[in-house]
């Protein structure tokens, strides 16, 4: 008697209601975390039911919760609350510790590079409000825009001033072989820098660290800083795991 497939989900269908790839789930059942409902032995093709679909839900937050998959099937095992309890606690500090590590000021030098900018006053509050400044910088050019050479400064007199709130020009990091009206070289420099979880948004307290610390070792802002999101939207929708890094060529007092 064939086997009655209309309550059932190809793995197709399953990836498109999950947003995953069809090969994420068979990851997932090679691990032992999902297990389709039937495998035709025919053809091999996987179906699901929707008693695969609340496990399916749980694998996908505790892997938002950077969760690796090993816990993730102690836990559908077991499912013990306590233990995942703790399991996220854990998580949280490794999270926390990260964090730490990030938010440290180092002094380097800045190696030479080429930019090309718009000189022009900016406030972000998302992303989207880069983008016409970007479109500005590219429209004419057959350079490709793309994460980590896009960034925002603040002037050497708004930073000695200690005004973070509005950015004073947005530029684009060249690569050497890349050919761009009006760029212009920037030496080496000494320079404050740190790297920071959060996004261009939260920038202005990092500002005020790296103020106070060029401010205890007797230091001056000796230019504009440049400021360049790492990781973003482009990489991960989670905004916690966005990373920064705010670099300011200093010179003593």
């Amino acid at each position: 008697m064939p086997l009655d497939k209309s309550n059932l989900f190809s793995i197709g269908d399953v990836a498109k209601l999950f947003n995953l790839s069809t090969g994420t789930l068979r990851h997932y059942e090679t691990l032992g975390l999902i297990k389709p409902e039937y495998t035709d032995p025919d053809t091999g093709y996987r179906y699901y039911s929707v008693r695969q679909f609340e496990p399916l839900n749980t694998v996908r937050y505790l892997r938002m919760l950077d969760m690796p998959l090993g816990s993730i099937g102690d836990f559908l095992q077991n499912r013990d609350v306590d233990v995942i309890e703790q399991k996220l606690r854990r998580q949280k500090e490794e999270i926390l510790e990260k964090q730490r590590e990030l938010a440290v000021i180092e002094v380097k030098m800045l190696p030479p590079c080429r930019l090309v900018w718009v000189e022009k006053p900016l406030s972000i509050d998302d992303s989207l409000d880069m983008e016409l400044p970007i479109r500005r910088l590219d429209s004419a050019q057959d350079t490709a825009v793309f994460l980590g050479k896009v960034g925002v400064g603040i002037s050497r007199e708004n930073l000695r001033g200690e005004r973070f709130d509005k950015y004073d020009c947005i530029f684009l990091i060249l690569d050497e072989d890349e050919d761009f009206e009006g760029a212009k070289c920037v030496p080496e420099a000494k320079c404050v820098s740190l790297r920071y979880c959060g996004s261009h948004r939260e920038a202005a307290a990092q500002y005020e660290n790296l103020s106070r610390y060029m401010r205890e070792n007797g230091l001056s802002p000796a230019g504009f800083s440049r400021e360049v999101t790492m990781i973003d939207f482009g990489i991960t929708c989670d905004p916690e795991k966005f990373v920064t890094e705010i670099s300011i060529p200093v010179t003593e007092k």
